[in-house]
């Protein structure tokens, strides 16, 4: 285990602090995209059937031992608790978050919620039967290193499923320049690789690939979704217009990279996978 750049940490944990209370306004307990295997879903829905299916393609159940990376405000984390019983370790390096997260009731196991980056863990080697990441790779400063710690710590049998930001096969200079490059800056992504990068990563790691999909049709949604919840709170609440025109407000450029991912979405630039994969 290598012990992570304290600037990189840095500036996404400062990004997620500053941006808390935008965020929770914006997405609620769970921090990541919605999954419409139903045009009836509503957002609440969808994001909640993208952790249930998250929960069945890791096979998780009573007591399964669970690391999720990149936990967030813990929403799927609770939900794997009191649906399925699971023994969840969440990491985040935002201490709002973990404040958050270790403020909210669960009928299940209580998760376990550590300022840490994932990457310099001190879990012993197969102890889990499950590692989850969802949409925190980019943001670590060694995202090879997930698959290479999900195998350290996957018993024989364990499962990882990993759902990625990513780029296109191919990208335009354009989208590049104007689209990918600044999302990734301002959101505080080390980079978008492709699905091709993400099987590399794995099997180098020693694991067996069952799927890498391509979901992006049934994510794509949210960022509409975003787009409503943004402007309506630009027009009611007084703290939002007022943090847009704080030039002391280091992250206020993240309204613009809103539009920057719908545009990416649905232009096809940006692309959202699935991977599973298991430890033999």
């Amino acid at each position: 285990m290598v012990a992570r750049s304290d600037d990189w940490l840095g500036s996404v944990a400062g990004h997620y602090d500053r941006l808390d209370q935008f965020y929770r306004q914006l997405w609620g307990d769970h921090l990541h995209h919605g999954l419409w295997t139903s045009p009836s879903f509503s957002p609440a829905e969808a994001v909640r059937r993208l952790a249930h299916q998250v929960a069945m393609d890791a096979r998780l159940g009573p007591e399964t031992q669970v690391c999720d990376v990149g936990c967030g405000y813990g929403g799927p984390a609770r939900l794997w608790a009191n649906a399925y019983g699971a023994a969840v370790t969440g990491f985040t390096v935002s201490e709002a978050q973990r404040d958050y997260a270790e403020r909210q009731p669960v009928d299940g196991p209580r998760p376990a919620y550590r300022l840490q980056d994932f990457l310099a863990n001190d879990l012993s080697d197969k102890s889990v039967d499950a590692v989850v990441a969802i949409e925190s790779l980019a943001h670590l400063e060694d995202p090879a290193g997930v698959f290479r710690e999900a195998a350290r710590l996957l018993r024989p049998g364990g499962r990882l499923v990993l759902c990625a930001w990513m780029a296109a096969p191919t990208v335009s200079p354009w989208a590049r320049v104007f689209l990918l490059d600044p999302i990734c800056k301002e959101g505080r992504l080390q980079g978008l690789v492709t699905a091709t990068v993400l099987h590399r990563w794995a099997t180098q790691a020693g694991l067996t690939v069952e799927r890498l999909d391509d979901v992006t049709p049934l994510v794509r949604r949210t960022w509409t979704t975003v787009l409503r919840r943004f402007f309506y709170a630009l027009l009611t609440n007084p703290s939002v217009p007022g943090a847009l025109l704080d030039s002391s407000m280091p992250d206020r450029v993240f309204a613009r990279t809103i539009l920057r991912i719908w545009l990416a979405q649905h232009g096809g630039a940006l692309r959202y996978g699935w991977l599973v994969a298991t430890r033999d």
